[in-house]
C-alpha cells in the first residue's frame, strides 16, 4: 500500500470524527457569516446563546443539518487531499535530495516548497468537492421555524419553513437542495463561490506550512535533547494543530464569509443586501451595508470549531498513520515511500 494512499485514508478518517465532534459549532458559525444585518443592529447571540436559539425553535436536529453530505464531504475532501497532498509531497522531497547530490541545499523540502505542495494539493481538492460544500451551506443556513415562533425571532436569511395549522413542511433533504441549487444556476451552481474557496486554499497552505515548521524544530530539539529520540506524543501533535490552524484562520477568515454568502440560499427580494451576483459584487455590498465587521462575524466560533477540529484531525490521522504502518510492518508489507539514502 502506497504512503499516498495510507495518508488518504488516515486524513478521511480523522476528518470524520473531527466533524463529528465540532459539527454544531459548524452549523452556528455557517449562519453567523450568512446573517445580512445593517451596520446597527441589536446585541449579537453569543454562540451558546444561538446554539440554544435554534434547538428551542428549530430542535436539535438542526445543529445537524446537513450532517450526512457534511461526512461525505469531509471524508472526500481529507481523502483527495491528503493523497495529493503526499504524491506533491514525496516528488517536492525527492527534487530537494537530487539538488543535495548537485551540491545545493541540504535535501529537505524548505518552507516555500512545503507551501506549494499543499496549496496544489488544495486545488485539486477544491474542484472536485465544492458541490458537495455548497449542498452543506444550504442545509446548515435553512431554519425550520414553528407556528409559535416568528421567523423574525431568528436572524438566518435562508428561507424558512413554517408549519401551518399543525402540518409539517416537506423535510429539506440533500434531493432537494440538489434540484433547488439546479434550477437557480444550472451545473455552474454548484461551483459557487469556487473563486474565493480557491483562495482558502491558502489556509490549509498556510496551517501546513506553520503545522510541519512547528513539528521540524521540535523533532530537531528533541533530537538533540535526547540522544537521537525525535519521537512526538499525541498531545504534542494535537497542540500543534490547533496553533497552525489558529494562524491560518485569522488571516484567511473574511474569505471563509464571501464564500459563504455565495453559497448560501440567494433570496430574491427588493433588498439588495439579500443577492449577490459575484464574488466582488459580495464584497462591495458587504462593505457598503455592514462594513469591514461584516467580513469577521462569528470569527469566535470559527476559531473554536477550527481549532478544535483541527488539533483532532492531527492527532486521530498521525495515530491512524502510525498503526497502519505497524500493521503493514508486521504483516511483511512495506510502504511505496522510498527513504533517502
Amino acid at each position: 500500500m502506497s504512503d499516498a494512499l495510507i495518508n488518504g485514508l488516515a486524513g478521511a478518517g480523522g476528518g470524520i470524527i473531527a466533524q463529528l465532534i465540532t459539527y454544531p459549532l459548524q452549523t452556528v458559525n455557517t449562519r453567523q457569516q450568512t446573517e445580512r444585518d445593517p451596520k446597527k443592529e441589536k446585541r449579537k447571540l453569543g454562540t451558546i446563546e444561538r446554539m440554544c436559539q435554534v434547538v428551542k425553535h428549530e430542535g436539535w436536529e438542526r445543529l445537524y443539518g446537513g450532517l450526512t453530505p457534511s461526512l461525505v464531504g469531509t471524508a472526500a475532501s481529507q481523502g483527495v487531499y491528503y493523497y495529493f497532498y503526499q504524491i506533491f509531497r514525496d516528488k517536492a522531497e525527492a527534487i530537494a535530495l537530487e539538488r543535495k547530490r548537485k551540491g545545493f541545499g541540504d535535501g529537505s523540502v524548505g518552507m516555500f516548497a512545503s507551501l506549494v505542495v499543499a496549496a496544489f494539493a488544495g486545488s485539486v481538492n477544491v474542484l472536485l468537492t465544492n458541490p458537495i460544500w455548497v449542498i452543506v451551506t444550504r442545509m446548515q443556513t435553512h431554519t425550520k421555524v414553528s407556528k409559535k415562533c416568528k421567523s423574525s425571532d431568528l436572524s438566518s436569511v435562508a428561507a424558512n419553513e413554517t408549519a401551518i395549522d399543525g402540518i409539517e413542511p416537506p423535510p429539506y433533504g440533500t434531493g432537494h437542495v440538489i434540484q433547488e441549487v439546479y434550477d437557480e444556476a444550472g451545473v455552474w451552481g454548484f461551483w459557487k463561490g469556487v473563486f474565493p474557496t480557491l483562495i482558502m486554499v491558502s489556509n490549509p497552505s498556510i496551517q501546513f506550512m506553520l503545522y510541519e515548521t512547528m513539528l521540524k524544530k521540535l523533532k530537531k530539539r528533541r533530537a538533540s535533547s535526547k540522544k537521537g529520540d525525535n519521537g512526538v506524543t499525541a498531545l504534542e501533535i494535537f497542540l500543534l494543530g490547533a496553533l497552525a490552524k489558529l494562524g491560518a484562520t485569522v488571516v484567511t477568515y473574511p474569505v471563509l464569509v464571501v464564500k459563504a454568502r455565495l453559497q448560501a440560499k440567494q433570496l430574491k427580494t427588493e433588498d439588495k443586501r439579500h443577492h449577490y451576483e459575484g464574488t466582488l459584487d459580495a464584497i462591495l455590498k458587504m462593505i457598503h451595508y455592514e462594513g469591514f465587521y461584516g467580513f469577521y462575524k462569528g470569527m469566535s466560533t470559527k476559531i473554536v470549531q477550527s481549532v478544535l477540529a483541527a488539533a483532532v484531525l492531527f492527532m486521530v490521522k498521525e495515530e491512524l498513520v502510525r498503526g497502519a504502518r505497524l500493521l503493514l510492518t508486521k504483516g511483511g508489507i512495506s510502504t511505496a515511500r522510498s527513504k533517502p539514502p
